[in-house]
């Protein structure tokens, strides 16, 4: 099991969501997936995401001006 981390700060929606996406799509099942992410909307969007998907959102929270999610790939 491999861990990713993805530096979406800065980014406007959907850019947080695309990186995702795409580092999902390359991870294997099991994969840890860490990000984090300036855009308010961020929040919201991956708990859709993640249901829509099925991937798990394991654990949301905040670092410093940053908000992070960890997600397990199905």
């Amino acid at each position: 099991m491999a861990t990713h981390k993805i530096d979406a700060k800065g980014m406007q929606c959907p850019g947080p969501i695309v990186q995702v996406f795409k580092t999902v799509n390359k991870a294997a099942k099991g994969d840890i997936i860490q990000v984090e992410a300036t855009d308010k909307g961020f929040v919201k969007d991956i708990r859709a995401w993640c249901k829509k998907t099925g991937n798990q959102l394991v654990k949301q929270g905040t670092k410093g001006p940053a908000y992070t999610a960890t997600i397990k790939k199905a």
